[in-house]
C-alpha cells in the first residue's frame, strides 16, 4: 500500500487537519491557493462506497487558512470514482488552480 493513502476497506474520517498536515484519519493534502482574498488549503478526502468496493471516490474538501470558530470545512460531492487511490489521487493532482476555484464557487 503507498504511504498517505487509506487501505481500500478504511475511507479517510473526512476531518481535514488543523495545521494542514495528513494524518492516518485526515484527508491527503493536495496545495494551498489564493481565491477572493483567501488562501485555502484543498484535500482529498477517500469515500467509501459499499455497492462498488472495487473503485475508489473521493471529494475535495476546502479549509480557509484563517478559519473563524463558525466556519465548516467546505466539501464537493464525489467528483473522482477512479479504479485505484493512487489513479484518484493523480487525478487530483490534475486540476490546476482555476478548476479548484471553479469548484470551490461551485459549493459556496
Amino acid at each position: 500500500m503507498t504511504p498517505g493513502f487509506p487501505p481500500p476497506d478504511r475511507p479517510h474520517s473526512g476531518t481535514p487537519p488543523e495545521g494542514g498536515e495528513d494524518g492516518p484519519d485526515h484527508g491527503i493534502h493536495l496545495t494551498t491557493f489564493t481565491h477572493e482574498g483567501r488562501f485555502w488549503e484543498v484535500f482529498l478526502e477517500f469515500v467509501e462506497e459499499p455497492g462498488d468496493p472495487e473503485s475508489s471516490r473521493a471529494r475535495l474538501c476546502y479549509v480557509p487558512t484563517d478559519r473563524a470558530e463558525h466556519e465548516e470545512p467546505v466539501r464537493t460531492t464525489v467528483i473522482i470514482i477512479e479504479s485505484t487511490p493512487q489513479e484518484a489521487h493523480e487525478a487530483a493532482l490534475a486540476l490546476d488552480r482555476y478548476h479548484l476555484a471553479g469548484l470551490l464557487r461551485s459549493v459556496t
